[in-house]
């Protein structure tokens, strides 16, 4: 599909407004053209009447013959206003409908853009920057509305160039082809500006959108800034990214601004012409006053759409800078994404089998290999090891974060590529080491992976994670509202709060992701007695570097260097002497 043709699909379902729009601006354009005509009509006619009884006068379809000079004159002047108020009625009419039709289409494009970021897996999100798809997102979609809005205005001006064209020729064909010089000039200028302005365009979103990196990050951590001193850095590589995005923006400015002095000049040098000729006419007695002010009236007509087209061609350059960094997101391959074929899962049982699993970001970089491991339903699984063994990557892999490459991974004896990804997701709980927060509720919170559940249903939960006490203690209790990141909570009760929406979520399949690492020994036992009640009965895998809470657990997992060195209960490692036993050592357990 052409670059063009896939932009007009998000306008596709209003294609009722936009036929109309453009049969209203013929009829608009109609009324612009009878616009300079009532003057035309006092110079040519009225004036010259003036003092003679009769008068003379005549208007088509009105019987004037016995009305005043000062009547017609009131008349004619008064068609002027009904002539602007239809002609700006209408016009009115057909902004309304194409700025509504235009923000219909952007919000079909970011709908479509958030989601499909939602979709494609985390390789892709860990190696940009959150900004950047933020940027794209609010900002760089913007571009398709101007896509609309320029491209209707193209048909408009198109429509006024034929019409006005025309109208001249009707009066005077000579300086009608007069006019048609400045068209090839025009477009030679558009020609010679049209990729630069893109380029430059596409430099301008790129600086701005380093701008809004620099603040988000910033501002995210403004508490270790402070913290190490480091103020004053933070705001000089603030103001180089701002230093920068404000360069491209002039340097962009300066370009579009002289490629409109060279389109103001050539229109200029082309309307002396024509007023020139215009003025001869008039005195060989080929055109009358009125005519030529007519003529001029219309000239200013052609060259506003002219003029306006050069200006459209360079909001295409910039609006495809933008609009194509949207579609550059919308093409990338979703490498998780669901196959044809692929099939529902509910209630699993909760045997997951890894066969010869690899893992890498890139064929350079392996990260996991010859991963063998089976977990048998309800069985409670440890994976321990050094910094960068493959833990979390390898439980990553369960939800289908990461596809492996190589090997498979299966769910009751199916692989997890056969499944559909979110019924998958829906047989699983997780719970991070820092609790993720969204900026809403306590209750929406804990509702997240169950936005159905009802109000006992979410009590329940709370009361089981140990929750319940501190939310009513809260000034609005359970329509309390977290913070950002959860903000107003301490860590503990942020991962008090997971713990139930994991209860609430009540998914056969649990993945703790070192749950109770960031907490102080006293809220760490308290968290594991809780965790411990959340475990029964499910399939549960825990990635922990604290050896003493996984210690009796049914099977625990050794990773070294990407792979399986160790597998088998607490006790039995430690008398084998070998990578656990070493662990096991080194946290003061013997």
């Amino acid at each position: 599909m052409s670059f063009y043709r896939r932009v007009l699909t998000y306008f596709r379902p209003d294609l009722r407004p936009t036929v109309v729009c453009m049969g209203l601006t013929l009829v608009a354009n109609a009324f612009n053209l009878l616009r300079p005509w009532p003057l035309k009509y006092i110079v040519d006619k009225i004036l010259p009447a003036a003092g003679h009884t009769p008068h003379g006068l005549t208007l088509p379809g009105i019987d004037i013959s016995t009305w005043s000079i000062s009547a017609v004159v009131a008349l004619v002047c008064g068609l002027m206003v009904v002539f602007h108020l239809l002609a700006g009625g209408i016009g009115y009419v057909i902004n309304v409908l194409t700025i509504r039709v235009g923000l219909h289409g952007l919000m079909r494009l970011r709908t479509e853009l958030y989601a499909y970021l939602h979709s494609l897996p985390l390789k892709f999100h860990d190696q940009r920057r959150s900004a950047d798809s933020s940027f794209r997102v609010a900002y760089d979609s913007q571009s398709v509305q101007a896509y609309y809005s320029k491209g209707f205005f193209l048909f408009q001006s198109a429509i006024s160039l034929v019409s006005t064209f025309a109208m001249m020729w009707y009066f005077d064909w000579s300086i009608a082809l007069l006019s048609l010089i400045a068209i090839p000039l025009m477009m030679l200028a558009i020609f010679i500006y049209a990729k630069r302005i893109r380029d430059e365009s596409t430099t301008v979103a790129e600086r701005e959108s380093d701008v809004l990196t620099a603040a988000q990050e910033g501002l995210s951590s403004v508490k270790m800034v402070q913290a190490f001193g480091r103020e004053e850095h933070e705001v000089q590589e603030f103001s180089t990214s701002a230093r920068e995005s404000l360069d491209a923006n002039l340097k962009l400015n300066a370009t579009s601004m002289r490629s409109a002095l060279l389109v103001g000049t050539i229109i200029a040098a082309s309307s002396a012409a024509m007023c020139y000729v215009g003025a001869l006419h008039v005195l060989s007695g080929k055109l009358t006053i009125g005519g030529i002010w007519y003529l001029s009236s219309l000239l200013l007509m052609l060259y506003q759409p002219l003029e306006a087209l050069t200006h459209i061609a360079w909001a295409f350059q910039a609006a495809a800078a933008g609009t194509q960094r949207c579609f550059e997101i919308l093409d990338k391959e979703n490498d998780v994404a669901d196959a044809p074929d692929a099939v529902p899962i509910t209630s699993a049982l909760g045997e997951i089998v890894f066969e010869n699993v690899a893992f890498g970001y890139s064929s350079a970089r392996e990260i996991l290999h010859d991963v063998n491991l089976r977990i048998s339903p309800g069985e409670t699984v440890a994976f321990v090891g050094g910094t960068g063994a493959g833990k979390s990557t390898l439980l990553s892999l369960v939800p289908r974060f990461y596809d492996p490459t190589g090997g498979s991974v299966l769910l009751d004896g199916k692989d997890l590529r056969a499944l559909k990804k979110k019924s998958l997701r829906d047989q699983i709980s997780i719970v991070l080491q820092d609790t993720l927060l969204f900026s809403t509720t306590i209750r929406e919170n804990i509702a997240y992976g169950r936005p159905d559940a009802t109000e006992e249903e979410i009590i329940e939960a709370a009361k089981r994670a140990q929750a319940h006490e501190f939310i009513m203690a809260t000034p609005d209790g359970y329509r309390s509202q977290v913070g950002e990141r959860g903000g107003h909570l301490s860590v503990g009760q942020r991962q008090r709060i997971g713990i139930a929406r994991a209860f609430l979520k009540n998914a056969p399949l649990l993945i703790l992701d070192e749950p109770t690492s960031a907490l102080d020994p006293t809220t760490e036992s308290a968290i594991m007695q809780t965790i411990e009640e959340l475990m029964r009965g499910r399939t549960t895998l825990i990635i922990t570097h604290r050896i003493a809470t996984v210690h009796r657990v049914n099977k625990i997992v050794v990773l070294a260097k990407g792979t399986i060195a160790e597998e088998g209960k607490g006790p039995e490692l430690v008398q084998r002497g070998g990578v656990y036993a070493s662990l096991y050592r080194s946290a003061n357990l013997t």
